[in-house]
């Protein structure tokens, strides 16, 4: 089974679909999304990511009331509204990607954040994980009859089964995640992958939140359909993201190895190659 995103198919056979996830490492800073957008481009990805949040939906007044030290003020409200762009910073998104030919699309993580996203005819839309549990939102988010991707961190199982169920398989693709920041080698599990690919008919992908990318691409070796990193212009810089994201040159070389390794997969047919045959020739005692 595959699923097709902005004219690019997603499945097996198909090329590794890559997304840089800028989600909110532009610290509410539009020159830097667009920087973010343009390092995606020059890397070969094929996709950015966004978050979109309505801040005093998805937040209750205490959280937003909460003590946080940041560079937009002391509490963890200012912090979230200062991270959260609105309509006219959007249409400025759709207006780069448009102009440098990248496809872009977000994590809804309420109804009205999809309803906001619809308006600008996105290919697609992302289930975060923090949201796999949230029936509500899955449906709404189905409704738009856009193709799904699903981020599996922090879940069981028997919840992924659960919004899968709510889902449907139909133009579903299933992200396995580990939902911590930055994650440790020892937790990612990437032999989820093929158990994930056994036990439903879609896509199966990956979405990394380690450091490094040696993991990113042995993910498309079991597999991966898709595999989402996040993407930084500085591990430096402030945001509780950023740690857990690829710089620059990190998310160039991702695209390459994977590339390279999807290169080096061939067709599954024993051959001798013509290349070979010299070497045969000058190597091998018996059975010329």
């Amino acid at each position: 089974m595959s699923v097709t995103i902005a004219g690019r198919t997603i499945g097996a056979g198909s090329p590794c679909y890559i997304v840089a996830e800028i989600g909110i490492n532009h610290n509410g800073d539009m020159s830097v999304a667009k920087k973010l957008i343009d390092v995606a481009v020059a890397s070969g990805c094929n996709a950015v990511k966004f978050q979109k949040r309505t801040i005093d939906v998805v937040y209750s007044a205490a959280e937003l009331a909460r003590l946080r030290e940041s560079p937009f003020g002391t509490t963890n409200g200012e912090l979230k509204h200062a991270l959260e762009f609105g309509k006219k910073q959007y249409a400025e998104i759709d207006a780069h990607c448009k102009k440098v030919g990248m496809v872009w699309f977000a994590s809804p993580w309420d109804e009205a954040s999809v309803d906001f996203l619809e308006q600008f005819n996105v290919p697609c839309h992302k289930v975060a994980s923090a949201s796999l549990t949230d029936d509500n939102l899955l449906r709404h988010i189905r409704a738009a009859r856009k193709p799904v991707i699903l981020s599996t961190g922090m879940s069981t199982m028997a919840q992924i089964d659960h919004a899968v169920q709510v889902l449907g398989l139909e133009d579903l693709v299933i992200l396995h995640a580990t939902s911590t920041y930055p994650a440790s080698y020892e937790e990612l599990n990437l032999k989820v992958i093929p158990e994930l690919a056994r036990r439903f008919k879609a896509p199966i992908g990956y979405s990394g939140h380690e450091t490094g990318i040696a993991s990113s691409v042995a993910s498309v070796a079991l597999g991966a359909a898709m595999v989402e990193r996040h993407l930084t212009l500085d591990r430096a810089m402030w945001g509780s993201d950023q740690a857990a994201s690829l710089e620059p040159n990190g998310m160039q070389r991702l695209v390459r190895d994977i590339r390279l390794v999807e290169t080096a997969f061939g067709n599954g047919k024993k051959c001798l190659l013509d290349r070979e045959v010299p070497i045969m020739e000058k190597l091998r005692r018996v059975g010329l």
